[in-house]
């Protein structure tokens, strides 16, 4: 899924969309990317002369692709529907193991571990190179609808 598509899945719009590609889905799998660019707002001031992309926006885009896989599971037992939006609801165990820096390619990888009810935990990590970066669980709560996007 190419970055014009994303945005029919996702309700985020720039400059807070973080997820630039959906390479896969299967299951409750998901392997996205996040192509990380020195003109992207924040690195004006996080920091000026040593560009570090700050890890809540690492953390959210983990998050986004972790609403991503949540909201198209294929489990015939999902109990999410069409129409429905995935809140970040809890953040556990996140670590930060290495700087993000304007050229790399963030390759965030999750999983869903497990849903009950109308919430839904999952395990990430974002890396560059093959080398983790951050890694965090997920735990994402399910609102009857959407919120309105334009």
């Amino acid at each position: 899924m190419e970055s014009a598509d994303i945005p029919k899945i996702l309700p985020h719009r720039y400059p807070f969309l973080l997820v630039d590609k959906v390479e896969s889905v299967e299951g409750g799998k998901v392997r996205a990317l996040k192509y990380v660019s020195f003109n992207e707002p924040h690195f004006q001031g996080h920091f000026p002369g040593r560009p570090i992309m700050p890890g809540v926006l690492i953390l959210e885009a983990m998050a986004q692709t972790g609403a991503f896989v949540v909201m198209r599971t294929d489990d015939p037992k999902s109990p999410f529907k069409p129409g429905a939006f995935a809140f970040l609801a809890a953040i556990d165990g996140a670590r930060f193991r290495r700087p993000v820096v304007p050229g790399d390619t963030l390759v965030l990888e999750g999983e869903v571990v497990f849903v009950r009810g109308r919430l839904a935990r999952t395990k990430f990590t974002a890396k560059v190179e093959g080398e983790v970066a951050a890694e965090a669980v997920l735990t994402f709560a399910i609102a009857a609808e959407s919120p309105a996007a334009e």
